[in-house]
């Protein structure tokens, strides 16, 4: 994380630290905070930047918080890192994410630290993920002492770009996610921080914060439960000075383009090459001085101060250059470009039409897409931290897609925005899926993955409204993913098309066949120029003091019963066991995830994830076992779970449960 990171230890304004404070809630809840501030706030009272998440401020987010909080306050600022009702050391239950009771929670946070004696009255937001999703949400909610926000890998859509759905087909991600926060939200507080109260609050999270993945499954199209925490709802809402920031290797990148389309408000875009990480310490590199740029961003917003910041173009986006298929890059080679009023009027649109297995410049033709259902095992995760071989592999193995190649390229392409296909369909089931997959071809006939999308066919008018595919042709679109991207000359463009695409997405309700005609690719060509970049080298505080006990590791596995036929993925996680040293606490944590599907069965898909963690300081130990799978049946999903919790004094906790749910169109 921190291999090329400099590291300050002098600052502007010496700092001190309150290791815990509690904040109170309208209704008696007390929320856990941690804040670093300058030792002189109460005498030069300071802008309060807020991070807000129920990821555990006491070790789950501590390495990157000691990087970030404590360089703010040096800059003047005071960095507070607050734990979400009923998660790390707060009172409370959590239900669900984005609930209601969240933003209220939130607006009374953020009402109580402008109050504070250290405080100018102003704060801002920032977060990535979870953390940028309910800064986009308050700002929405327009509290009075909030003054700007930076949002990282977030979404303004809640059902199209988030872990839930992609172009209306259910995504992987949502068990994986699901299963993920099953096991955040169910660990204990500390202790060390709410006394021998621990082993109640505890118990009362495992008896109350439930298994959130059945509410989930059960909206399966767009409805109200999406519609909340969505600003698509009305951008018009946030009027605060907003950027977002993410990477082509997120899942998030998406937003970013629609949201500086559609808000209103002073706005700025940047894209790096980045996965879901902040970007001084992300992979792919090039890493930026991002804690200096969010210092440009407060002083303009909070202060007063003039930086220019908001002189310079709206959106900064990193081009990436042609590279070989990898999981993982250290870095991906390319150069900066700018557009100062995203969608930029540079750009124009390259035409392609797939024709007997080539991209041409004129359409004609029809063919048929009824691909294997394990289809798409080249494609690694939804959303890509990229600090393991998350990524897509060489898509020249994807030998079960029907594949359009261009001829060599008699020029570089470059390429920002969303590629477009569209088509006539036939299907002969009432439900089906479609994928497109744009890929880099270099001469060596090596295949990397630009972009890909996803379409469920009875989603081609409505999320709100899904409705069977007709009998005869009807015409659809898919908007690929946002890219960034020079393609070298004398590389081939391919298109790759499929009806399935394991496991990033569950497979359709029966097997399909789908005749295309009048398939046309609209590629968005970009012209501008690359530009030199104007960020400072990364830098952070001193990082936090841990011991390693054992190291991290990481598998990704595809096997095949010769007998049966069925095809497993597997993917094994083991975040490694260490010893924080400012708290003496020990953590370790692992997770196996396995996604099972016959070839020619759509029915025989299903997914497991279990999640270990391990928390000991002493004699205290607290242990929390999770498993959650999903079943994808012709007629329903079937989820099952259980959750165990052991820790000393003999505490002992199991709950189990079993559902299913009648699949609408999904």
């Amino acid at each position: 994380m921190i291999s090329d990171l400099s590291i300050r230890t002098e600052f502007p304004r010496e700092v001190r630290e309150i290791e815990n404070t509690w904040i109170p809630m309208p209704d008696g809840t007390n929320l856990a905070a941690r804040i670093w501030l300058p030792v002189d706030a109460e005498n030069d009272p300071v802008p309060a930047i807020l991070e807000y998440l129920p990821y555990r401020k006491r070790d789950g987010t501590v390495e990157r918080d000691h990087l970030t909080h404590p360089y703010f306050a040096g800059f003047g600022y005071a960095g507070v890192r607050v734990d979400m009702r009923g998660t790390g050391d707060s009172e409370g239950i959590c239900q669900g994410e984005y609930l209601l009771q969240e933003q209220e929670d939130c607006l009374a946070v953020i009402e109580w630290l402008s109050n504070q004696p250290w405080c100018s009255g102003r704060v801002g937001m920032i977060g990535i993920s979870w953390g940028g999703f309910n800064g986009l949400q308050l700002a929405a909610r327009r509290p009075r002492a909030l003054g700007a926000i930076i949002s990282l890998c977030s979404t303004d859509d809640r059902y199209a770009d988030d872990i839930h759905f992609m172009g209306g087909a259910m995504l992987t991600e949502k068990l994986a996610w699901a299963a993920t926060a099953f096991s955040i939200v169910n660990t204990p507080p500390d202790p060390k921080i709410v006394g021998e109260r621990w082993r109640e609050m505890w118990l009362q999270r495992l008896e109350n914060n439930g298994l959130w993945l059945v509410d989930w499954i059960k909206h399966q199209y767009r409805d109200q439960f999406y519609a909340h925490g969505s600003i698509c709802e009305n951008y018009s809402d946030i009027e605060v000075p907003t950027y977002l920031v993410g990477g082509w290797a997120d899942g998030y990148t998406n937003a970013i383009l629609r949201m500086l389309e559609n808000l209103s408000c002073p706005r700025k875009g940047l894209i790096g090459p980045w996965g879901h990480k902040y970007p001084h310490f992300a992979v792919p590199g090039p890493r930026i001085g991002f804690l200096q740029e969010c210092l440009r961003w407060w002083d303009q917003h909070l202060k007063g101060i003039d930086t220019g910041i908001m002189d310079e173009p709206q959106l900064r986006a990193w081009i990436q250059h042609s590279v070989p298929p990898s999981p993982h890059y250290e870095t991906r080679p390319g150069h900066w470009t700018c557009d100062a009023d995203w969608p930029g009027s540079a750009r124009s649109t390259k035409t392609l039409f797939a024709v007997d297995h080539s991209l041409t410049h004129e359409a004609g033709g029809s063919f048929v897409v009824s691909t294997p259902e394990n289809a798409g095992h080249t494609a690694g995760n939804w959303c890509g931290y990229s600090v393991v071989e998350d990524g897509a592999l060489d898509q020249k193995n994807e030998t079960d897609m029907v594949c359009f190649d261009t001829e060599p390229l008699e020029e570089d392409l470059e390429m920002l925005g969303f590629p477009v296909l569209t088509a006539n369909v036939e299907s002969n089931v009432k439900q089906a899926n479609l994928i497109a997959v744009l890929s880099d071809v270099d001469r060596e006939g090596r295949a990397t993955r630009i972009s890909y999308g996803v379409l469920n066919l009875t989603h081609r008018d409505s999320h709100a409204k899904p409705k069977a595919m007709p009998k005869g042709p009807t015409g659809i679109q898919i908007k690929l993913n946002a890219c960034g991207q020079r393609i070298s000359k004398g590389h081939r463009i391919r298109l790759a098309l499929s009806n399935a695409y394991w496991p990033v997405v569950w497979p359709s309700l029966k097997k399909a066949r789908l005749k295309l005609a009048n398939t046309q690719l609209d590629l968005p060509v970009w012209s501008g120029s690359a530009v030199p970049s104007t960020f400072s080298k990364p830098e952070g505080a001193k990082p936090l003091e841990r011991e390693t006990l054992s190291r991290s590791a990481y598998l990704r596995t595809r096997s095949i019963d010769l007998i049966t036929g069925q095809e497993k993925i597997g993917i094994y996680s083991h975040q490694g066991h260490e010893r924080h040293l400012h708290t003496g606490i020990e953590t370790q944590s692992k997770s196996y995830e396995s996604f099972g599907i016959h070839a020619d069965d759509p029915n025989t898909a299903s997914g497991v994830i279990t999640w270990n963690k391990h928390y000991k300081r002493g004699d205290w130990f607290a242990d929390l076992e999770c498993f959650v799978m999903v079943k994808a049946k012709e007629s329903s999903w079937d989820v099952s779970a259980c959750l165990e919790a052991r820790g000393c004094d003999g505490l002992e906790f199991k709950r189990e449960w079993s559902e299913s749910i009648k699949r609408e169109w999904v």
